[in-house]
Protein backbone atom coordinates (compact mmCIF):
# COMPACT_ATOMS: atom_id res chain seq x y z
CA UNK A 1 0.00 0.00 0.00
CA UNK A 2 1.06 3.66 -0.57
CA UNK A 3 1.38 5.86 2.16
CA UNK A 4 1.32 9.68 2.29
CA UNK A 5 1.88 12.26 5.16
CA UNK A 6 2.05 15.67 4.86
CA UNK A 7 3.75 18.28 6.80
CA UNK A 8 4.08 22.21 6.23
CA UNK A 9 1.27 23.54 6.75
CA UNK A 10 -0.28 26.54 8.91
CA UNK A 11 -1.35 30.09 9.30
CA UNK A 12 0.02 32.94 7.14
CA UNK A 13 -0.39 36.31 5.46
CA UNK A 14 -1.57 37.22 2.37
CA UNK A 15 1.72 37.21 0.41
CA UNK A 16 3.21 34.95 2.19
CA UNK A 17 4.62 31.82 1.53
CA UNK A 18 4.20 27.87 2.79
CA UNK A 19 6.13 24.63 1.73
CA UNK A 20 3.95 21.45 1.86
CA UNK A 21 5.87 18.55 1.92
CA UNK A 22 4.72 14.65 1.03
CA UNK A 23 6.48 11.84 2.30
CA UNK A 24 5.65 8.86 0.34
CA UNK A 25 6.45 5.23 1.17
CA UNK A 26 4.70 2.04 -0.46
CA UNK A 27 5.43 1.61 -4.43
CA UNK A 28 3.93 4.64 -6.96
CA UNK A 29 4.11 3.85 -10.77
CA UNK A 30 5.42 6.51 -12.36
CA UNK A 31 3.03 6.28 -15.24
CA UNK A 32 0.76 8.13 -12.95
CA UNK A 33 0.62 11.43 -11.28
CA UNK A 34 1.19 12.66 -8.33
CA UNK A 35 -0.77 15.36 -7.03
CA UNK A 36 -2.17 17.93 -4.33
CA UNK A 37 -5.90 18.13 -4.17
CA UNK A 38 -7.33 20.72 -1.63
CA UNK A 39 -11.13 21.15 -0.13
CA UNK A 40 -12.50 23.80 1.23
CA UNK A 41 -15.97 24.18 3.01
CA UNK A 42 -18.13 24.30 0.84
CA UNK A 43 -16.89 23.93 -2.41
CA UNK A 44 -15.90 21.05 -4.77
CA UNK A 45 -12.38 19.61 -4.06
CA UNK A 46 -9.80 21.20 -6.55
CA UNK A 47 -6.35 19.51 -8.08
CA UNK A 48 -4.01 22.42 -7.93
CA UNK A 49 -0.75 20.87 -9.16
CA UNK A 50 0.53 17.40 -10.42
CA UNK A 51 3.84 15.88 -11.74
CA UNK A 52 3.66 13.04 -14.00
CA UNK A 53 7.08 11.27 -13.27
CA UNK A 54 8.04 9.46 -16.73
CA UNK A 55 7.42 12.99 -18.50
CA UNK A 56 8.54 15.60 -15.67
CA UNK A 57 5.52 17.07 -16.94
CA UNK A 58 3.71 19.43 -13.99
CA UNK A 59 0.22 20.88 -14.49
CA UNK A 60 -1.54 23.39 -12.12
CA UNK A 61 -5.21 24.78 -11.76
CA UNK A 62 -5.39 28.42 -13.17
CA UNK A 63 -6.09 29.80 -9.74
CA UNK A 64 -2.43 28.89 -8.46
CA UNK A 65 -0.70 29.27 -12.12
CA UNK A 66 2.52 31.51 -11.71
CA UNK A 67 2.19 31.16 -7.65
CA UNK A 68 2.58 27.22 -6.68
CA UNK A 69 5.38 24.80 -7.88
CA UNK A 70 5.58 20.82 -7.20
CA UNK A 71 8.66 18.58 -7.25
CA UNK A 72 9.61 15.86 -6.26
CA UNK A 73 12.89 14.63 -4.19
CA UNK A 74 13.39 11.02 -5.55
CA UNK A 75 16.33 10.28 -2.94
CA UNK A 76 13.68 11.02 -0.22
CA UNK A 77 10.65 10.53 -1.98
CA UNK A 78 8.76 13.39 -0.93
CA UNK A 79 6.55 15.60 -2.71
CA UNK A 80 6.96 19.42 -2.40
CA UNK A 81 4.27 22.30 -3.11
CA UNK A 82 5.59 25.86 -3.06
CA UNK A 83 3.40 27.80 -2.03
CA UNK A 84 4.01 31.63 -2.75
CA UNK A 85 1.87 34.85 -2.81
CA UNK A 86 -0.97 32.88 -0.98
CA UNK A 87 -4.49 34.85 -1.17
CA UNK A 88 -7.11 34.25 1.35
CA UNK A 89 -9.23 31.96 -1.08
CA UNK A 90 -6.05 29.27 -0.98
CA UNK A 91 -7.29 28.72 2.59
CA UNK A 92 -7.92 24.90 2.59
CA UNK A 93 -7.32 21.43 3.83
CA UNK A 94 -4.19 20.67 1.07
CA UNK A 95 -3.68 17.02 0.72
CA UNK A 96 -1.31 15.19 -1.27
CA UNK A 97 -2.59 12.07 -3.43
CA UNK A 98 -1.49 9.13 -5.72
CA UNK A 99 -1.95 7.23 -8.95
CA UNK A 100 -3.96 9.64 -10.35
CA UNK A 101 -4.96 8.70 -13.92
CA UNK A 102 -6.11 12.54 -14.76
CA UNK A 103 -3.40 14.74 -13.11
CA UNK A 104 -5.75 17.16 -11.98
CA UNK A 105 -8.67 15.26 -11.34
CA UNK A 106 -8.98 14.65 -7.52
CA UNK A 107 -11.09 11.46 -8.38
CA UNK A 108 -9.43 9.59 -10.21
CA UNK A 109 -6.66 9.30 -7.52
CA UNK A 110 -6.60 6.21 -5.58
CA UNK A 111 -4.60 6.94 -2.55
CA UNK A 112 -4.67 9.79 -0.55
CA UNK A 113 -2.98 11.65 2.59
CA UNK A 114 -4.82 12.92 5.61
CA UNK A 115 -4.00 16.47 4.60
CA UNK A 116 -2.56 19.64 6.14
CA UNK A 117 -3.98 22.60 6.74
CA UNK A 118 -3.48 25.82 5.07
CA UNK A 119 -4.95 29.28 6.72
CA UNK A 120 -4.28 32.35 5.02
CA UNK A 121 -5.08 35.70 6.42
CA UNK A 122 -5.44 39.57 5.59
Amino acid sequence: QVQLVESGGGSVQAGGSLRLSCAVSGYTSTKYCMGWIRQAPGKEREGVAALHPDSGFTFYANSVKGRFTISQDNAKNTIYLQMNSLKLEDTAMYVCAAGGSSCLTSRTYPSWGQGTQVTVSS
